[in-house]
């Protein structure tokens, strides 16, 4: 199978960096879904991507289409169901999925809606995109990391690996994107949270051996859990992260970050909410992660 259709819902920063290069690539057989007050809105104020104009194509939910060959989800979590609903026109029973979420469920959720039996089990990494209004720059542009979750090399894979290929998307399939998805997790359960209690850009955990310390302990609440969940993560998983983190932009900033300065509804739920469920189901101390939960949830109380 040979991918020469792409719907994209989720039009925030990582949605549309990569975005762009599908674009690129497709031209209008790439499509962005969203509501037709956005559409409007994007279409009076425009979508600058490192300072270049980025023209896409949409359609609204209601719209009827053809099935996709690839839909991708790049929404927050709180938005999922929703877009899930919105794609139900895009989404057929030969449509492969990459749910590009944060946490550790968007692929089941979708699963469980959509009865999908291509959905690919995903997640991005070392992206530094920001997204200011209707302007977004990054540095690095990351990877997409995706697999299926028994590690086979599906036909599905393939597909895929061939169209970022084409499209100058950076990838890795790794050996076992399960247990990537869990690392990723982790480092977002750090980083993510502690730079929104502190409104942080990333130079200060390149910069403060502190903060970085205060980080790695609510990934070892993580790392404590998985061992129990059957994931089994190590050290050796947060040490992987550390060059990740000194090689973004100085002056970048966690998703989370960007919900609070913008005085959004944070993803908390879905990371120290996740880590304390799951400390409680396998009776796991995660102190960090609640006291983290705690301030965050008070900060958007009083907004």
């Amino acid at each position: 199978m040979k991918i020469q259709t792409v719907s994209l819902i989720g039009l925030g920063a990582i949605g549309a960096a990569y975005g762009r290069k599908l674009q690129q690539l497709l031209g209008d057989s790439f499509t962005v879904v969203a509501s037709k007050e956005r559409i409007d809105r994007y279409n009076r104020n425009g979508i600058t991507i490192n300072g270049e104009r980025a023209e896409f194509s949409f359609m609204t939910p209601d719209e009827e289409t053809a099935p996709r060959d690839l839909v991708i989800f790049a929404t927050k979590n709180a938005e999922l169901q929703q877009a899930i609903k919105d794609m139900k026109h895009h989404i057929g029973k030969d449509t492969i999925i990459l749910s590009l979420l944060n946490g550790i469920s968007s692929e089941e959720e979708i699963i469980n809606q959509t009865g999908n039996a291509h959905v690919l089990y995903s997640l991005c990494v070392g992206i530094d995109a920001v997204r200011q209004g209707h302007n977004i720059t990054y540095s690095s542009l990351g990877k997409i990391v995706f697999g299926e979750k028994d590690k086979s090399i599906s036909d599905d894979v393939i597909a895929v690996k061939q169209l970022f290929d084409e499209a100058g998307v950076p990838y890795e399939v790794p050996e076992d994107v399960w247990h990537a998805i869990w690392a990723k997790f982790m480092f977002n359960v750090g980083v993510n949270q502690t730079s929104a209690v502190l409104k942080a850009p990333y130079k200060h955990f390149q910069q403060i051996p502190e903060l970085q310390q205060w980080m790695e302990s609510a990934m070892y609440e993580v790392v404590e859990i998985s061992k129990k969940a059957g994931i089994n993560l190590t050290e050796k998983d947060i040490l992987h992260y550390r060059p990740i983190l000194q090689a973004l932009s100085p002056n970048g900033k966690t998703s989370m970050l960007q919900d609070v300065e913008a005085k959004r509804k944070t993803e908390v739920e879905f990371f120290a909410g996740k880590v304390c469920e799951l400390g409680k189901k396998y009776n796991i101390p995660t102190p960090v992660n609640e006291q983290l939960y705690k301030i965050i949830r008070i900060m958007e109380q009083m907004w």
